[in-house]
């Protein structure tokens, strides 16, 4: 028991770390995930991060928060997937739900040299996690050429839709090219195989929330149930990370007053400027909601709301996706898989991570130390973020 309590208050007090130095966007916390858990801690290969960043492609929500609960759930259960997950998105949420008790004197923080600072550390976060996922998942020609055409598809139509078609692509591709090549697959180390029939069982809740919700708030208005009912939604029908929900939430709060237009973008602006989940959003909205509870027991009813959809699916679809990519034939896909998520994170190292990080000769200098320290003198990401944002602050104001 005592171990047990032991590797959980590990897997949360690690997690509340990237909680806190994890900017940039979801493709930027995958990265960080990456030298964390792969290249650092080892508790996942390279081959089966890439399947899990796979899987939480595939599914609703957002990627980043996904892929953590479920690292959390491989590696101490369902009590580690909730450590995970409370500890990277407490942060953010404290922060966004700080600010709707009145912490608004950051005004207009889009051209600030700290944040212009952070973002460029994301461009070197990412950059490092493609040169290391490319070299370990595209070892052939036709791995590469695989994770080129997916990069050429993922910015020449750059919808949620696409990427889920280019994964579906790079599998049925891996199955033609590789399904006389593969090994049985081994289970890596710290991961718990989770029950089938528990995760039938999320599953089930999943659509009987999203079913049931609706008709229950047709019976019963109360305003509570009605903004969970909302949330809930949203969180739901979301593919392609946090950005994407954020005109789903606008039209569910702005148009019915539960919140001014002029305090949802306030709001918005600040969630950029935090590090880990933008889905932590969600907090804020609930926090200053004319309706409801309001204050911190609202931007927690909210924050739960919009993610319990996304996390619901991880805990359901994991066991079966785990069996899964154990047989031979799903091996073989998974190699395609695996080249299509190196594409697809390529094209995101260009947009938005670069576009949005780059802006002349002084970002790509920055950019290019923060790269050195990552990739060739190791150092830790949490110190580069740091670095990062003081010369953004001394040389980009």
């Amino acid at each position: 028991m005592t171990k047990k309590i032991s590797s959980i208050t590990q897997i949360f007090l690690v997690f509340i770390k990237l909680g806190l130095t994890s900017f940039g966007g979801p493709v930027a916390h995958l990265g960080f995930f990456r030298e964390e858990f792969v290249r650092r801690r080892r508790w996942l290969t390279e081959s089966s991060y890439a399947d899990l960043v796979a899987l939480c492609q595939f599914l609703p929500g957002p990627a980043s928060s996904q892929a953590g609960y479920a690292i959390g759930l491989m590696r101490g259960g369902t009590a580690g997937g909730i450590a995970a997950w409370i500890g990277f998105t407490l942060p953010s949420a404290i922060m966004l739900i700080a600010l709707a008790y009145g912490v608004t004197a950051l005004g207009d923080m889009q051209q600030s040299g700290w944040l212009q600072g952070l973002k460029i550390a994301a461009v070197a976060v990412v950059a490092k996690a493609v040169w290391g996922m490319a070299t370990q998942l595209c070892p052939d020609g036709q791995r590469t050429t695989m994770a080129l055409l997916a990069a050429m598809a993922a910015l020449a139509w750059m919808t949620a839709l696409t990427q889920v078609l280019i994964i579906v692509t790079g599998g049925i591709l891996g199955w033609l090219l590789y399904r006389h090549e593969v090994d049985p697959a081994r289970e890596d180390r710290g991961t718990r195989i989770l029950s089938r029939r528990g995760g039938a069982t999320f599953l089930a809740a999943f659509f009987i929330l999203l079913v049931g919700l609706p008709l229950l708030t047709a019976n019963y208005p109360a305003t509570n149930l009605q903004i969970f009912e909302s949330f809930y939604r949203s969180g739901s029908l979301v593919f392609g990370g946090g950005h994407v929900v954020l005109p789903l939430l606008q039209t569910e709060v702005v148009p019915t007053n539960w919140i001014t237009d002029d305090n949802f973008l306030a709001g918005y602006g600040a969630a950029q400027a935090v590090p880990g989940p933008l889905f932590t959003f969600a907090a804020y909205l609930g926090a200053v909601m004319t309706v409801g509870p309001g204050g911190w027991m609202g931007g927690l009813l909210t924050l739960v709301a919009i993610f319990m959809p996304s996390l619901l699916l991880v805990q359901g679809a994991l066991p079966f996706w785990d069996l899964l990519r154990r047989a031979p034939a799903a091996q073989a896909a998974m190699r395609g898989t695996n080249a299509a998520v190196v594409g697809i994170l390529l094209a995101a190292l260009y947009n938005p991570v670069w576009i949005n990080g780059i802006h002349g000769p002084r970002h790509f200098i920055i950019a290019l130390g923060a790269f050195g320290l990552l990739q060739f003198w190791k150092a830790q990401p949490w110190l580069v973020v740091g670095l990062a944002m003081m010369a953004g602050m001394v040389f980009l104001n």
